[in-house]
């Protein structure tokens, strides 16, 4: 508003009808009212990962909820071996979370969106291989959802479960060589040693945090659970047009991302786009790691917090 007088005095009328038209615009665009946000993370993480994000969301007068799916945090069981420390046991061990489905995740989601629900639906934030949760939720409960959001998350809509798109040649320049552990056919889960020694979380550092302290980093890992159980990793989503593809949707793109990169961001987007014309992915950028809630909190609160209506 200020600005805008000041372009008027000095007989600048048309630089203050641009500027009153880009502000009518902003408005139109984005809600900052206080909103209710549930936030699900990625494989390996819990809530604690959020943290730094719901601590800035928090302070803007947003409600927020930040929970484990299933096999994560406070609900995660661990291989013998991972607690005894027997390196070549760990390895072969089926997990004691072997049988944790696609729909578990979904199951904790939906519940925590109907705990949630108030005059505004909840927006539901998913990063990584929360996004194929997400989906599913998108899919499961449409109703319950005011906005599915995606940071650097998996969107698995056309081409089956999340493990297909690993396989295409946007994903081939990850960052993963030497960081997973055994055979999942094996083992029932796609396993990491967050325990392991400093060459090995210098791996997991450069693949997912690259752009956050070595010594700020161990506090994320040391806080990461080992076993991936594979259905999250290889369940088909099933998502339709008429209930996934009629939520509001946006994705959070994480340019320097070295573990989904953004070449694979950006082509699940296309799909999708293409699949829903009429609802399309609002979209969004840091210039960030995989982890910006660790390495950008701030920005990416203030995305969330603009997010559109």
């Amino acid at each position: 508003m200020r600005r805008r007088q000041l372009l008027k005095n000095l007989g600048l009328a048309a630089g203050a009808a641009m500027l009153a038209a880009t502000d009518e615009a902003h408005a139109e665009t984005t809600d900052t009212r206080p909103r209710t946000y549930l936030l699900i993370h990625g494989a390996w993480h819990n809530a604690l990962h959020w943290a730094r994000v719901a601590r800035l969301l928090s302070a803007r007068g947003h409600r927020v909820l930040a929970i484990d799916l299933p096999g994560h945090g406070l609900s995660a069981r661990f291989p013998r071996a991972y607690l005894t420390g027997d390196a070549a046991g760990f390895i072969a061990e089926v997990s004691p979370q072997k049988d944790v489905r696609l729909d578990d995740g979904a199951d904790a989601v939906i519940a925590a969106l109907r705990e949630l629900q108030g005059e505004t639906r909840p927006i539901l934030v998913g990063h990584s291989m929360g996004g194929t949760v997400i989906t599913r939720v998108g899919e499961r409960a449409p109703d319950l959802v005011g906005r599915l959001v995606y940071l650097s998350a998996y969107c698995p809509v056309r081409r089956g479960p999340s493990s297909a798109y690993g396989e295409l040649p946007e994903a081939k320049v990850a960052k993963f060589a030497g960081l997973m552990l055994g055979d999942p056919k094996q083992t029932g889960v796609v396993r990491i040693n967050p325990r392991g020694d400093a060459t090995y979380r210098e791996l997991l550092r450069a693949a997912f945090y690259h752009d956050v302290p070595p010594d700020e980093f161990l506090a994320f890992a040391l806080a990461l659970t080992p076993d991936l159980p594979l259905g999250y990793w290889t369940t088909e989503v099933g998502a339709t047009k008429e209930r996934w593809g009629r939520v509001p949707r946006t994705f959070i793109r994480c340019t320097e991302d070295r573990a989904l990169p953004i070449g694979l961001q950006d082509l699940m987007i296309r799909e999708a786009d293409a699949w829903t014309p009429d609802n399309r992915f609002d979209r969004k950028t840091l210039k960030t790691s995989h982890s910006p809630f660790a390495s950008a909190p701030a920005d990416l609160a203030a995305l969330l917090h603009e997010l559109p209506a």
